[in-house]
């Protein structure tokens, strides 16, 4: 039989210092076009650790099989099989089987540019201070876009996530936070996590390369889009694990809460004023927002100019 996983050649150098955990489940052959990617690096981990969830479908697992014992890579690849216990749980148990001081964390489904190990690392090793870092994403599958996070301090990341959860980070930042959460299996855990390395490292920063050096895959049945579901119960959890910080900073965080907030605001009315200049028929949504706008954030305010725009349009 011809093995689904076949070879990696890659002659470049090796940075010992640095290993991969890769998590899975259930991800067929997507976590091997992930590993595949860690193995077409300019510079290359010193090991990948691919942790298997608890998959349970026969080509996932055969998969793993082929990786663990019969695919020829410049990269020692070891397989951990774990119960199934969440994506916080799977890159703990990855994490902590690692040996070097810098750790590459990528989810099983999404892949990386060959230079982004090189790029990320030397922005890592420039600055003492950053505990973590990234780059830019670029989204593929349902959505083809450029996504720009900007990392920080620990302020920024009081009102959104700033970094993709593919990074890099120091192992000793890890340890000294305590991992991922594990109770968080509805999402958020990556934002949780960089809010609890930043608040557990004196002048913590997270880098990020201004480079689309990610290839992140989306699909509506995603995690990641999932999660948006539960968005203020996760929320909720978040700012009460570090209300300290939330404290501390309260003013910083609810503005940068509501510069998103306006931001979605102004793109929804640039979208409604373009649309009735173009003499396109307004969604029931948007119809119904008009009817009854939303008071004191904002929304009567860009009602108003929307309705001035169709009375405009009637002259």
């Amino acid at each position: 039989m011809t093995s689904e996983v076949g070879t990696c050649e890659n002659t470049c150098r090796t940075a010992a210092d640095i290993e991969s955990v890769v998590t899975s489940f259930n991800q067929g052959a997507l976590i091997l076009e992930a590993v595949q990617s860690l193995c077409a690096q300019t510079v290359l981990p010193g090991k990948i650790i691919v942790v298997d969830d608890g998959s349970t479908d026969e080509a996932s697992i055969r998969i793993l099989k082929e990786l663990e014992c019969g695919w020829k890579s410049p990269v020692p690849v070891e397989v951990l099989y774990k119960e199934n216990g969440g994506v916080s749980s799977a890159r703990n148990a990855g994490i902590r089987n690692t040996m070097a001081p810098f750790v590459l964390v990528l989810d099983g489904d999404d892949r990386l540019e060959p230079s982004y190990v090189a790029r990320v690392s030397a922005l890592l090793r420039r600055n003492p201070s950053m505990v973590a870092a990234s780059s830019w994403l670029r989204t593929f599958g349902v959505l083809e876009a450029v996504v720009c996070p900007t990392g920080g301090h620990l302020v920024p990341f009081l009102s959104k996530n700033c970094c993709p959860a593919t990074h890099i980070l120091r192992r000793e930042a890890f340890e000294r936070c305590g991992g991922y959460d594990e109770n968080m299996r509805k999402g958020f855990e990556d934002w949780d996590f960089f809010l609890s390395i930043l608040e557990t490292t004196p002048d913590a920063v997270i880098g990020v390369v201004e480079e689309t050096l990610i290839d992140y895959r989306t699909n509506p049945a995603s995690s990641n889009i999932r999660s948006m579901e539960s968005r203020l119960e996760l929320m909720r959890y978040i700012m009460e694990k570090h209300r300290d910080s939330y404290r501390d900073h309260m003013m910083e965080a609810m503005l940068g809460i509501e510069a998103v907030s306006m931001g979605r605001l102004y793109a929804w009315e640039e979208e409604m004023t373009d649309s009735l200049k173009r003499q396109k028929k307004l969604s029931e949504v948007s119809r119904n927002f008009l009817r009854s706008p939303s008071y004191g954030d904002g929304g009567m305010a860009a009602a108003v100019r929307v309705a001035s725009c169709i009375t405009e349009r009637k002259r």
